[in-house]
């Protein structure tokens, strides 16, 4: 693995990191009772379980990402620009579904990353070929 391929890898950690502070902050009024409205409920009741969903979505498509920048030999500038349209894709992805309720446009930005990492799937299987073959 190279070197530039780290930094976007980074971004994914700092992106769940970041995340899991914010369920933090969201779940502190249920949990400890801090931040509680007068009436005894949590006011982040309706953004936890989608901040929840989305950090769980975070460990789902990015085993393959991580896989592919671990085994990649050389980061081309296509690995390294498919890598960080991930990164793109996955931080949209958290806007959308912790701040809307728009699943179609969810989806939309979803295929963005699913394509990244297919893309960089492809290019390490082409660079493997090509080692294979020459």
């Amino acid at each position: 693995m190279t070197n530039e391929l780290i930094l976007p890898m980074a971004a994914h950690v700092a992106l769940a990191a970041a995340l899991y502070a914010a369920l933090t902050v969201v779940r502190a009024p249920k949990v400890w009772g801090i931040g509680r409205r007068a009436d005894g409920l949590n006011p982040f009741a309706t953004v936890e379980p989608r901040i929840s969903a989305n950090l769980s979505n975070q460990f789902e498509w990015r085993l393959f990402f991580h896989l592919a920048c671990l085994l990649l030999p050389v980061a081309s500038s296509a690995a390294l620009t498919l890598a960080w349209l991930f990164i793109a894709g996955r931080l949209l992805h958290s806007i959308v579904q912790v701040f809307t309720g728009n699943v179609r446009l969810r989806g939309l930005v979803f295929t963005l990353n699913f394509l990244a990492v297919l893309g960089l799937w492809a290019h390490l299987l082409g660079g493997f070929q090509a080692e294979v073959v020459g």
